[in-house]
């Protein structure tokens, strides 16, 4: 069997936010789009079926993963049951165990849709406080994408409301923020007087119908799956790209990257499901895969003009990988709280976001989990050994007083945290598994005795009892780094605009490319650079 030989202007692999986003802006323009994504197309009603099937366990522990089935030719994360894809080693290998899905529409399937900006000062860590990087893209350079990815995501905001810190806004949120829930409520009132200010988080979410999307009902299980479609994820944008005429491969598994004698890229090749090999040529290629997947790409599509991987002259691909490590703690309130009143996650502490300090540790946010304790406190109330009225009773109870709040923080880029391609474990095409080395510094276990205290503090005064806390690090899945961005070739793996340093026809419109971690989500950042980098591939076509 021939394989077949596809062509278009622009060639996007990945087919999540970044991918959809950067397809349908560019097919917008009348530019001949083809997307490739490793994954299966999902069925949002198939997905919500088997979230509804899914074993009482699983969703007492916030499985997210199990839903999506995992093709053996495009195996995802499963943090969950751990079925070893991803190999996370290092002494806080536990925060590097990410949640991601394969398929097309990405891993936005199954967020919490928390859509911030970042702060000006995020962007000039290291000019500003002497830690970390700069980007090589000011907050002003950003900020006219930052809107354009929230009104093509349709992002809520706490319009009216003065937040510090707060990034600056030139136009108001597409949509304000909804009312809180039961649990969002009563958070906000009990930290306040301790000088904690609980804020909306910036969601893109609707709160009104908003682009063909109706309101969000608060479902209250947006991960593992919006049921309506409420909330924005990746598919959403490559539906408006092919309806423009994009074309999108799924089950396409890019391994090879082909390269000229300028080093431009001339094509990519990709293996279907039953390992027959397909070409595809372009003008110019984007890689717009996760932050783990794209670094992975590129090493593994190392030739003979590029032996150290595909824009890998710096020696940067897969390091510098950051996440936003995570300390949880779950409890019981003296006083009913009831978590689960609408979306996942409604607000969030901010007040230690910037400051003087981040020169000495990293700054953080503070979070309450708005899941519904209903499924934790059933399995709970089982292991009792409680049966009929009392084990009636016992669920409300727990369901009313579970609590779960959490800290994140910001991670500084080090090139020691790093990526590599497995020497031992390959997926069924014979490609090896990515494998992270991780460690998150002393910066960040600096602050973590602070934010133990911060957390104690939130839980003396909601009168708490059996308290869990992580003794480590968790993840995040706000993947960042691998590619990094700066100005100099000689440490960086991309521009401002997300252009290779090596390969001046190859975008990588990711996470990865990412400089700083900041203390917040990191999908609108991403966003607001692939739709940057739409602007640079427009620009190279006027002038091609």
């Amino acid at each position: 069997m021939v394989g077949k030989f596809l062509t278009a202007d622009v060639a996007i692999v990945g087919a999540g936010v970044c991918g959809g986003l950067l397809a349908h802006k560019l097919a917008k323009q009348g530019l001949d789009v083809l997307v490739l994504d490793a994954g299966p197309r999902y069925d949002r009603a198939q997905i919500v079926e088997n979230w509804r099937h899914m074993p009482p366990a699983n969703k007492a522990d916030y499985d997210y993963a199990t839903p999506y089935p995992i093709a053996p030719w495009a195996p995802h994360t499963n943090f969950f049951l751990d079925n070893g894809y991803l190999i996370a080693k290092g002494p806080d290998a536990s925060a590097y165990k990410q949640g991601i899905i394969k398929g097309v529409g990405g891993t936005t399937w199954h967020w919490a849709a928390s859509s911030w900006r970042y702060l000006p000062n995020d962007f000039k860590l290291q000019s500003t406080y002497g830690v970390g990087r700069d980007y090589a893209v000011s907050y002003d350079d950003l900020e006219a994408y930052y809107y354009e990815a929230e009104l093509e995501m349709g992002v809520k905001g706490p319009n009216g409301m003065e937040i510090v810190p707060s990034a600056p806004r030139k136009q108001p949120w597409p949509m304000d923020s909804m009312p809180y829930g039961a649990g969002d409520r009563k958070f906000t009132e009990i930290v306040k007087p301790l000088g904690y200010e609980n804020t909306p988080v910036p969601q893109a979410r609707n709160s009104r119908p908003y682009d063909g999307r109706p309101q969000c009902v608060g479902n209250n299980n947006c991960m593992p799956i919006c049921p309506i479609g409420a909330m924005y994820s990746g598919i959403l944008s490559i539906h408006k790209a092919e309806a423009l005429g994009a074309r999108v491969v799924e089950n396409a598994v890019v391994y090879g990257i082909e390269t000229d004698e300028k080093n431009r890229i001339v094509a990519l090749n990709f293996y279907d499901p039953d390992r027959q090999s397909h070409r595809v040529t372009a003008k110019t290629f984007v890689i717009a895969a996760n932050g783990i997947e794209t670094p992975k790409l590129l090493l593994l599509a190392a030739n003979d003009r590029n032996p150290g991987g595909i824009a890998n002259s710096s020696d940067q691909v897969g390091r510098n990988m950051m996440d936003h490590p995570g300390i949880a703690m779950s409890f019981q309130s003296a006083e009913p709280v009831w978590a689960g009143g609408g979306s996942v996650q409604m607000s969030s502490i901010t007040n230690f976001r910037d400051g003087p300090f981040r020169s000495d540790y990293s700054a953080i946010q503070i979070g309450y989990n708005n899941t519904a304790q209903t499924s934790r406190a059933g399995m709970k109330a089982l292991s009792m050994g409680l049966v009929g009225r009392k084990l009636d009773e016992e669920i409300r109870r727990r369901s009313a007083h579970g609590v779960d709040i959490y800290v994140n923080h910001e991670t500084l880029a080090h090139p020691d945290n790093r990526l590599r391609l497995s020497k031992d474990r390959r997926d069924a095409l014979g490609i090896p598994h990515p494998e992270v080395t991780y460690d998150v510094g002393d910066y960040v276990r600096k602050a973590a005795v602070k934010s133990r205290e911060h957390l104690n503090r939130i839980a003396e005064a909601m009168g708490a009892t059996e308290i869990e806390t992580t003794s480590y690090f968790t993840p995040n899945n706000h993947i960042t780094g691998g590619t990094i961005m700066g100005d100099d070739p000689a440490d960086s793996v991309v521009d401002g605009w997300c252009r290779t340093h090596d390969h001046e026809n190859l975008f990588l419109a990711t996470g990865g490319a990412m400089a700083a971690a900041g203390t917040v989500n990191s999908t609108l950042t991403m966003a607001a650079l692939a739709l940057r980098a739409g602007d640079a591939i427009l620009e190279d076509m006027r002038h091609g």
